[in-house]
């Protein structure tokens, strides 16, 4: 009975022979017809768009992937949707090519496609009421910053009891020698604390704020009052007591340029590079303090060069985000526009200037910054803690206490050791407790300890195995719940649809288009070869450019050039007083490549101006002139014709052309491949004017 004629014949001529049919059968029947009905509105209210290679696509799936890759403004305009429908072809060609080639079977895309499930499932696996709170009680802690000391003693998470026992008693009897007897908290740091830094510094962690500190550390830093001792909190590395010293509005963020002059780490003061480094960016400072530009000095000077192309300037940053040093300058800087004296950092000199400050962002604008750090923080424990709670609620968690107990009593000293095996449990087949429809045994606890344990210096077996059980607990209910993701939300499921396809996308595509490319060099030189055309060197200039700190610099340097002195020969000499008499660039520079070059047509006399300006320019030394408060001239060398580039010159290019050859050929035989049927009255209807 595949159609409603078909049942509805069925139960006409059923009743005309059996008046007397049952109520039962009438429902039946009925319920059929209810779901054909609802099946055919269905299909009415969501027409299929196109088959491609025999699937369907339908107008809704369609439209969703249309709206989520444009933007919130997105248009239905003729054009557009024909443009990105030809788009959505091609990419489901791929797509089914990929699995025709059943590239979703391997072991690599399988494990890739489970590691993107995992960090989709993240924001559906956690409690979002404690998330939420958590979010907001990080941003209140980054409105104060804290300065606090600390104590701690070592022990591990898993340590025996008498070791946990051994470590808090003596944490709580430095701290009776503090509070009691008086004794300095900054020398007791030093004789007793196994933080190797409280050596030097006594303990003094100096100034952090909100998410700089282990979460538990953090909590207890913030909530004692200044000059109190807290009593021992335990971290992942401890027993810690914490002095808390002073709070403070936080000092917000700065934005800062930089001049900075390299000094390699461990280079000794009195090391000659050390030295040149400490007298380079002295000289730079005297520019600074005379009124030269400051972000001239730092593109011409300075060694960071990621921040040198931009005048010097650097990221935003707040409390604990540079070195101390750097820290320290930058916020001492009191008024926009303030440059601070040479000071030394872990990384060389530094020349700072002060751009501008501003508080702590909005919450909305730190929002998501904070949400990603605390899934990487021990604080997004609590959040999943409570996820588990409704897990278990959820799904009826029940535990065989008696089985559990008997189970890790079992345990000996293989567990500690990592060397449990599970054929040591084969006695045990008692369930430990049950999840929705399944139940878990004591054997299969037994099979995840074998996978999941790690050689222990020291433990206790029971409490060893007790701390794994809870983990086993823990995350057989998060897998429970994650398993039925699919089911319970539609986008989670749209979602792992999209990365799935893009997956196989991908490694289809590498292999077919950009892997090709690489290594087929046949390929590659045929191609460019047909096309060199395309990738010409426009004309250009070889020339050395000579920039000098003054005139009479120059005139030396001119000098030792005469007497074809080589160039780094000519640098050391001229440079020996200050690393800032001399620069060198040599190089073929085409029109706009470069500033000085650029000018050569204004202060070098030529023939005749018509035609290319590099052609006019005379061969040898130009004159002098200025440029960027320094006394220029450049030897040029060479005019070059334009020329096709090098194969090995324009291989960035050429390559990517290659693969845009290659995809398009390979498109073209999919469409032949695959048949595309495309129901247009369907497309006109997503098409809107």
């Amino acid at each position: 009975m595949d159609n409603p004629c078909q049942i509805r014949f069925f139960f006409t001529f059923a009743t005309l022979k059996n008046p007397t049919i049952n109520l039962f059968m009438k429902k039946l029947v009925l319920v059929c017809l209810c779901l054909i009905n609802l099946t055919n509105l269905k299909a009415q209210t969501d027409p299929v768009l196109m088959n491609i290679a025999g699937k369907p696509v339908t107008k809704s799936e369609f439209e969703r992937v249309y709206k989520k890759n444009n933007n919130k403004d997105v248009s239905f305009d003729d054009k557009s949707v024909r443009d990105y429908l030809e788009l959505y072809i091609n990419y489901k060609l791929k797509v089914q090519a990929a699995l025709d080639a059943s590239l979703d079977t391997s072991a690599t895309f399988k494990n890739e496609l489970m590691g993107y499930r995992k960090q989709l499932a993240t924001p559906y696996m956690t409690d979002t009421t404690v998330s939420q709170q958590i979010l907001t009680e990080a941003y209140e802690r980054l409105q104060k910053d804290v300065r606090a000391s600390h104590i701690l003693i070592r022990c591990n998470p898993d340590a025996l009891p008498k070791d946990t026992v051994a470590a808090y008693t003596k944490i709580m009897r430095l701290r009776d020698l503090i509070t009691k007897k008086k004794f300095d908290f900054a020398k007791v740091a030093r004789d007793s604390s196994d933080d190797p830094s409280a050596k030097e510094n006594g303990g003094d962690l100096g100034y952090f704020t909100g998410m700089q500190m282990v979460y538990p550390f953090e909590t207890v830093a913030y909530t004692t009052p200044i000059g109190q001792i807290s009593m021992p909190v335990r971290t992942k590395f401890g027993y810690h007591i914490i002095k808390v010293a002073d709070h403070r509005a936080a000092q917000g963020e700065i934005h800062c340029a930089h001049i900075m002059i390299k000094v390699a780490p461990g280079v000794a003061d009195n090391d000659t590079a050390a030295i040149n480094a400490k007298t380079k960016i002295n000289e730079i400072y005297q520019k600074v303090k005379a009124g030269e530009k400051f972000e001239d000095l730092a593109a011409t000077y300075s060694e960071d060069k990621g921040s040198a192309k931009n005048g010097g300037a650097l990221p935003w940053f707040g409390t604990g985000r540079m070195v101390p040093e750097f820290e320290k300058a930058a916020f001492a800087l009191k008024t926009d526009g303030q440059i601070s004296e040479p000071i030394k950092s872990s990384y060389g000199w530094h020349i700072i200037k002060r751009l501008e400050a501003r508080g702590i962002p909005s919450f909305d604008e730190k929002k998501a910054e904070l949400k990603q750090q605390i899934s990487r923080d021990s604080r997004n424990e609590a959040s999943k803690d409570a996820m588990i709670s409704k897990i278990k609620s959820a799904y009826k968690y029940k535990e065989n206490i008696a089985a559990k107990d008997e189970f890790l009593k079992s345990l000996d000293s293989a567990i500690v050791a990592g060397e449990y095996s599970d054929t040591l449990a084969g006695k045990f087949n008692k369930n430990l407790f049950s999840l929705g429809n399944s139940n878990y045994a004591q054997s299969d606890f037994a099979a995840y300890i074998v996978t999941h344990q790690t050689k222990r210096s020291s433990g206790d077996p029971y409490n060893v195995g007790n701390a794994m059980y809870q983990a086993y607990v823990n995350e057989t209910c998060l897998a429970y719940e994650e398993s039925r993701l699919e089911d319970k939300y539609p986008d989670f499921k749209n979602l792992m649809q999209e990365y799935r396809d893009g997956i196989l996308l991908f490694d289809l595509t590498d292999k077919q288009v950009w892997s090709r490319a690489v290594k087929d060099t046949t390929g590659l030189e045929t191609f460019y070869n047909s096309n060199k055309t395309n990738y010409m060197w426009p004309e250009r200039l070889h020339a050395v450019i000579y920039s000098c700190a003054s005139e009479s610099i120059a005139s030396d340097v001119r000098k030792l050039l005469k007497k074809k002195t080589p160039a780094t020969d000519i640098l050391d000499k001229t440079n020996k007083e200050s690393q800032l008499n001399l620069s060198v660039k040599e190089g073929k520079f085409i029109s706009g490549d470069n500033d000085v070059i650029d000018t050569l047509q204004f202060v070098t006399p030529t023939k005749k101006m018509a035609g290319s300006i590099f052609s006019n320019l005379p061969k040898g030394l130009t004159a002098n002139f200025s440029n960027n408060n320094q006394i220029t001239f450049v030897d040029i060398k060479e005019f070059l014709q334009p020329m096709p580039k090098s194969l090995e010159e324009a291989k960035g290019l050429v390559t990517a052309d290659y693969q845009t050859y290659l995809e398009k050929s390979w498109i073209e035989q999919l469409r032949k491949k695959y048949p595309v049927q495309v129901n247009d009255e369907v497309l006109k209807s997503i098409i809107k004017k």
